[in-house]
């Protein structure tokens, strides 16, 4: 093996290495916090940027600055999920330095009626944008790449060595290169667990995984929970959340399927593709465990959980499908705020 190959591979695992050495798997697994609907208060940390919502400026100003863009913020009041993010991830020194190193950060209200001016020019009121960009789950981060394109998206909270490993991803420019999922892999490959197995569950539709929904229309939408083993959230979600009294009552409401993520399981997808669990999950772009993609009953992608859900949200989401609310609402941060939909 040549020096210059091995000098390569060096490089090239280098900064992944450095995502474990600052956050531990320990820190990730500690971080807890209850979603009851309730009074917050949320408190923005002071080097969130005081813009004036012209993007094209911001967008200058950072590069002007040495850094990779600008996020957008998405938050809104009360949300455990945003206040999570400020006092948990923002509250980590070594993580700040690297935020505010390579990104401004501007914060918005997906209720706010505050103008925004986009890269392009055009003009559009930020809780319109919030629909536009579909950031059905506050904290939304939306990054902006020196060229003012999109880079990446995060929908959701994520815990501090996923949202460091994001940071990364973006700021190292990895996103040009190879998918999240493929990204996270290679910082910490998948262990092999043969003696071990995904949670089970009752409702989960035993094999064959076929999902298809061309010819007939379901009558049940389709919930895919794509998983894997030795996995501490998945493990979260499949105690208090997924037996839940109510949270079980809307779940009889769907297909249920779950698929192992690394698995070469073969499956039929709704939109008839004969293809394995593990090529699905890398067509899907899955790189969170657990994932549910949510299918309405012709097989068309309705909705995508791939952050941090705990019981509350799980049971929102799981009403406003079976409710039928995703048909009659723009979108489900609406549908929570107008409808009167048992929660």
């Amino acid at each position: 093996m040549s020096n210059r190959f091995i000098l390569f591979i060096a490089l090239f695992l280098a900064p992944l290495a450095s995502i474990n050495a600052t956050i531990t798997d320990q820190e990730l697994n500690s971080v807890t916090f209850e979603d009851s609907p309730r009074a917050r208060e949320i408190i923005h940390p002071d080097w969130f940027k005081l813009s004036f919502l012209d993007l094209r400026n911001d967008l200058r100003e950072a590069l002007a600055s040495g850094k990779k863009g600008i996020a957008l913020y998405f938050g809104q009041k009360n949300c455990a999920y945003c206040k999570a993010l400020m006092e948990v991830n923002f509250k980590k020194p070594t993580l700040v330095k690297y935020v505010r190193e390579n990104f401004d950060i501007i914060p918005l209200d997906i209720w706010g009626n505050r103008t925004v001016t986009m890269i392009s020019g055009e003009q559009i009121k930020e809780n319109e944008l919030a629909i536009f960009e579909n950031t059905n789950f506050t904290p939304s981060l939306i990054f902006f790449n020196q060229e003012g394109q999109i880079s990446f998206k995060m929908r959701g909270y994520f815990k501090p060595y996923r949202f460091q490993a994001m940071l990364k991803y973006i700021a190292e420019d990895y996103y040009k290169i190879e998918s999240f999922r493929r990204y996270l892999d290679r910082a910490a490959p998948p262990g092999k667990f043969d003696e071990e197995d995904l949670n089970e569950y009752e409702q989960f539709a035993v094999a064959p995984q076929v999902m298809d929904r061309r010819a007939a229309s379901s009558n049940k939408p389709l919930a895919v929970f794509f998983e894997e083993k030795k996995c501490h959230a998945c493990d979260v979600l499949h105690s208090e959340p997924m037996y839940d009294n109510k949270a079980q009552t809307f779940l009889k409401g769907f297909e249920l399927r779950q698929l192992d993520v690394r698995s070469n399981t073969p499956i039929l997808t709704p939109d008839g593709f004969r293809i394995s669990a593990r090529q699905w999950a890398e067509k899907l772009d899955i790189h969170y465990a657990p994932t549910i993609v949510i299918f309405d009953e012709t097989g068309q992608e309705v909705m995508r959980v791939d952050s941090v859900v705990k019981l509350y949200r799980l049971r929102g989401i799981l009403n406003y499908i079976v409710s039928k609310g995703y048909k009659h609402y723009r979108s489900y941060q609406r549908w929570r705020r107008y409808s009167e939909a048992e929660r």
